[in-house]
């Protein structure tokens, strides 16, 4: 019963373990991982020294693991180990100053890792390094082989070589870089007598450590070599050009494998063993320092000697004249050299010779020949003399190149860009198509100095800047000289061929403009004509027009003359205003006329309209105004019709005509009963019929004519005819008629019919002053009655 929990736990954990480990999951963690350094961090070199790596590591105890223990050096991997144990030692043995450093253990469990703590490692002190050589007695100069190494060290070591002579101060010779523990070199050691050589060494990538302490020491005896030639020239050192000499160099206490070299500005005259003999003629440039030099294995031992040899005579000159040769023209080559040693030369035996190009053109001292380009070449002589010795000397001039000049032909004055603008600054180009340089060019001109310039280089060209001029007729006062030759006169230009050659362009001057007809003063429905003209001016001329009042030009027009005309037809008022004209050419000076102003009146037949308009309002209104106050005097015979007209603006007023016709026949009565109103408004285009004249200053007058109706004979009694009355109506500022001057007039046409009955006349008598009288009492009250043109109501209904 006791055993069966234990049991139960084990089996459940081994059923948990086989499902982790079915699904690849392990249980397992590492807790540290420690490094130390055995006997010490600090140690002498030599030592045993042993870096000790532990893992602790946490997991499942069925799980079994491996660890992968990697040692580090300066983050460099120096030792590496898989195993299951949670220890592992590194061994260094013996422990050298190369094995100093910062070490690291790193571990690693499957996909887990991890790092100890850094252990810093010294290792003190260095090994002697062990110094050899390959002999110890040698002669000075003659290489040796030494040897210096340090077998117990690690790395690459630096290695330094030193010799220390008796009562001396050690020196350092040589110096090999990072080789290994061991460096093998070659030394010279070029002074005679006994030293000692000895090594040390240097880690690099130790610096903290020091140099090492010295190697042993090796004695060295260096032994002179005695193998100086001996050199000897006869039959002296100092000669003439032409003497043969023979030198002599040799060793006076030679070795074995000797050998000796005669130079001479580092050329080898001759070579041989143990010593030599060199015969040759010297030369006037053979002046200088000879070399004997002793040559055994890398050892060298030389002689130096100075010889001088002296001219007999000098190297030839070749002279030609003249200095500048022109084709066409004779030239001279002479020869001639100087004797420095009369004594020594026989002048009878001096021969002279020319050439050309290599090719012997005579035996003589001198030339004579007419320059041409056949003749172009190089010119050299030689000159050839007999020693006292029977020696024969030959000597060159220098190379002299004779290429004849060219005569400057005639220059050609021309404007640069073929333009001239006068009053503006130009360039002038003075050339000659033919002329060797240096070709001097002299400008001469109207109000200035003459102007010299040289061209010295072919393709180079002479550019005058000219001040400007005012006149055409100045281009013919320019010349130009030019000159390659100063025994030749020079060579003038053509100032015609100038003139011809160069487009003169002159400004424009301010141009006139001038309007027509009557300059400026212009009816409606006229052409106007703007003439732009100029004084001068090179064509073509662009003319342009302008309107003050205007954004843009009215019109632009290039013309082949002085003048450009441009036309307004049918002018309107809006062509009124200022005007002006604007001118160029291609010299693009722009100038500008005055600004003319243009007045643009109105047509006759409007004015005549207008004042005939103007004249019958204003009398129809002196009308109006003698009707009203009564200052026209009448009689009133019959019945009297007072017509009032109301306008139809907001305010009334009363415009009162009296239409009184006395019908000297008593039955005659005012048909009042039965009229006609109609009203006519005259339109603009039959205002001339009408008399009447639609203007700003007189508007148009209305009309309404009232036509009385035939009146019942038994009823009302009539009058006699037809008389037309007229009221002024005024339009308001809404578009309604309203009181004014140039309001609309009606008139009121009163129809009567005189076939009535005696009886109808009676009755005629007494309505007649009824009606005056009512009259009076609507002017007294009311002011007006409304009687509105166009309206169909009942004509009889405006009367009461």
């Amino acid at each position: 019963m006791d055993s069966k929990p234990p049991n139960l736990l084990l089996l459940l954990t081994s059923l948990i373990h086989f499902w982790q480990c079915a699904r690849g999951q392990s249980l397992y963690t590492i807790d540290t991982v420690g490094l130390t350094v055995q006997p010490s961090s600090t140690v002498e070199s030599g030592t045993q020294v042993i870096l000790r790596c532990e893992v602790s590591v946490s997991h499942d105890p069925f799980l079994h693991l491996t660890h992968s223990f990697q040692f580090l050096r300066y983050d460099v991997p120096v030792h590496s180990l898989t195993t299951s144990d949670t220890v592992v030692l590194y061994e260094i043995n013996p422990a050298r100053a190369a094995d100093s450093g910062t070490y690291e253990c790193q571990v690693t469990v499957e996909e887990k890792s991890k790092t100890s703590f850094i252990q810093k490692l010294t290792v003190e002190g260095l090994q002697a390094p062990i110094f050899h050589l390959s002999k110890t007695t040698l002669y000075e100069s003659e290489e040796l082989i030494a040897t210096c190494s340090a077998p117990q060290e690690k790395g690459s070591l630096i290695f330094h070589f030193y010799q220390e002579s008796r009562n001396a101060v050690p020196q350092k010779i040589k110096q090999v870089g990072p080789s290994g523990n061991a460096s093998e070199t070659r030394l010279v050691l070029r002074q005679a007598g006994d030293s000692y050589l000895y090594c040390d060494y240097e880690i690099p990538t130790l610096p903290e450590a020091g140099r090492s302490n010295i190697s042993n020491k090796v004695q060295v005896i260096v032994r002179g070599l005695f193998i100086s030639p001996v050199m000897n020239v006869m039959p002296s050192s100092n000669v003439y050009e032409g003497d043969i000499i023979e030198v002599v160099c040799r060793v006076v206490h030679p070795l074995r494998n000797i050998e000796v070299f005669l130079t001479k500005d580092r050329k080898v005259l001759k070579k041989a063993s143990v010593s030599l003999n060199h015969r040759m003629t010297v030369q006037a440039g053979d002046s200088g320092e000879l070399v004997c030099k002793a040559e055994w294995n890398e050892v060298q031992k030389e002689t130096y000697l100075s010889i001088t040899v002296k001219e007999l005579f000098s190297v030839p000159q070749l002279i030609v004249e003249p200095i500048d040769i022109f084709e066409g023209k004779h030239f001279k080559l002479t020869c001639s050299v100087s004797i420095y040693s009369p004594e020594r030369i026989n002048n009878e035996t001096m021969q002279f010779s020319i050439y050309k190009d290599h090719v012997q053109l005579t035996k003589t001292d001198t030339y004579i020949a007419r320059a041409q380009p056949s003749q172009n070449g190089n010119y050299t002589c030689k000159a050839e003399a007999a020693t006292l010795r029977n020696n024969f000397l030959v000597k060159e001039s220098e190379a002299h190149v004779i290429k004849a000049k060219v005569p400057v032909s005639q220059p050609m004055l021309s404007v640069v860009g073929d333009r001239l603008i006068l009053g503006k600054p130009f360039l002038l180009l003075c050339d000659s198509e033919l002329g060797s340089v240096p070709i001097t060019y002299t400008l001469y001109g109207p109000n200035r100095q003459p102007d010299v310039k040289v061209v010295s280089r072919p393709g180079d060209q002479a550019i005058f800047n000219i001040s400007a001029i005012y006149k055409s007729s100045d281009v013919l006062k320019f010349l130009c000289h030019a000159k390659n030759n100063a025994f030749n006169p020079p060579m003038i230009s053509s100032s015609q061929r100038l003139q011809r050659t160069t487009s003169i362009i002159e400004p424009v001057s301010e141009p006139a403009l001038i309007i027509y007809p009557n300059m400026g003063d212009v009816s409606e429905g006229q052409d106007l004509t703007l003439d732009c003209t100029l004084k001068k001016g090179t064509p073509p001329i662009n003319f342009t027009w302008y309107h003050a009042e205007t954004e843009g030009a009215l019109a632009s027009q290039t013309s082949p003359g002085l003048k450009g005309s441009y036309r307004i037809k049918g002018v309107r008022a809006e062509h009124g205003g200022g005007y002006y004209c604007v001118s160029t050419n291609q010299a693009n000076e722009i100038k500008r006329s005055y600004t003319v102003t243009v007045g643009v009146k109105l047509a006759g037949w409007k004015k005549g309209l207008i004042a005939v308009v103007c004249i019958l309002l204003i009398a129809a209104l002196v009308l109006v105004i003698a009707i009203k106050k009564g200052l026209l005097p009448f009689k009133r015979k019959g019945t009297g019709v007072l017509l009032s007209v109301k306008s139809a603006s907001t305010k009334t007023e009363r415009l009162s005509l009296t239409l009184a016709e006395v019908n000297e026949a008593a039955n005659v009565t005012p048909g009042v009963m039965g009229k006609s109103v109609w009203s006519e408004h005259v339109s603009g285009s039959e205002s001339d019929d009408q008399n009447s004249v639609t203007s700003p200053e007189c508007p148009e007058p209305q009309y309404t004519e009232v036509q009385t109706k035939q009146a019942d004979p038994c009823t009302v009694p009539v009058m006699k005819g037809t008389e037309t009355v007229y009221s002024e109506v005024r339009n308001s500022k809404q578009g309604a008629p309203e009181e004014a001057n140039g309001g609309s007039v009606e008139y009121v046409q009163m129809n009567h019919d005189t076939d009535c009955h005696g009886e109808q006349g009676n009755h005629g008598d007494h309505s007649e002053d009824d009606h005056l009288d009512d009259i009076d009492n609507i002017d007294d009250t009311n002011d007006t009655s409304n009687i509105n043109p166009g309206d169909s109501g009942d004509p009889g209904e405006a009367m009461t």
